[in-house]
């Protein structure tokens, strides 16, 4: 079979409400490790059970697939599938006494296994995109309640950003059932006002020529640097703007 029939007939599995079943069945009929051998190990690795009560990672896995109704998008489906893929080759046991169960960077490595397993499929450039951030950005939310303003504001920027607060959702409630952070900030994006979250800019890199700024590669750097303090509220006119670059990046400083 071609990778493109292959990834459709997977997608219809994960996407008509019944992708627990569907994925037990392929387990059961040896097919999994054909198809996805990525997902087949995940059987048997264990987590920690103060975060996953709910037990390995595969069972963590087609707790979340149970969950996915039918008419789920298919990038969010597969984000689901693919977002602990990195688990298994990153395992580490517990070590001495007070030790636990690590997966040190199972978000780096579980990302690059996803645009692997994307490509093998022949997903779209974009799908491919997203299911990889997906699984890039599923662990962010537990730092919700520390970031800054402008931090969170471009956190829920993120394309399809409903995708991850979907997938954040599913993955609490088929392990530790703790919401808090996404309620958080299910409770910003209903209470913050868009042009808070994607303001219009107050200065462009013409606006810094025309302040005898060379274009230079500093102008990311500035314009990113007014971009977080408009974000965090501290500016909000393009004369606050103005005098804030010459402020901090006086126009000599910026030319060396």
């Amino acid at each position: 079979m071609s990778a493109e029939r292959l990834r459709d007939e997977l997608t219809k599995l994960l996407t008509e409400g019944a992708a627990r079943r569907g994925f037990e069945l392929l387990d059961e009929t040896r097919l999994l490790p054909e198809l996805l051998p990525e997902i087949s190990q995940m059987k048997g690795v264990e987590q920690p059970p103060q975060f996953h009560p709910e037990g390995d990672v595969w069972t963590h896995t087609l707790l979340m697939l149970e969950q996915l109704p039918a008419g789920t998008s298919p990038t969010l489906a597969w984000g689901v599938l693919l977002h602990d893929v990195g688990k298994p080759p990153t395992f580490t046991p517990p070590s001495g006494p007070n030790g636990r169960i690590r997966f040190d960077e199972h978000v780096e490595v579980g990302t690059r296994m996803a645009q692997e397993i994307a490509r093998r499929l022949r997903f779209s450039n974009d799908d491919t995109e997203q299911i990889a951030a997906l699984v890039a950005n599923h662990l962010r939310f537990k730092d919700v309640p520390q970031m800054r303003p402008a931090t969170l504001k471009r956190f829920v920027r993120l394309p399809k950003f409903e995708e991850h607060l979907e997938l954040h959702r599913l993955d609490c409630q088929s392990s530790h059932g703790r919401l808090d952070a996404y309620l958080m900030v299910r409770d910003f994006l209903a209470e913050t006002p868009l042009d808070q979250v994607r303001p219009t800019r107050l200065l462009t890199g013409d606006d810094l020529n025309e302040m005898g700024y060379p274009p230079s590669p500093r102008y990311q750097e500035i314009l990113t640097a007014l971009e977080d303090a408009q974000l965090e509220g501290s500016l909000s006119t393009k004369d606050q703007a103005i005098a804030f670059v010459r402020r901090h990046y006086p126009p000599a400083k910026v030319s060396r």
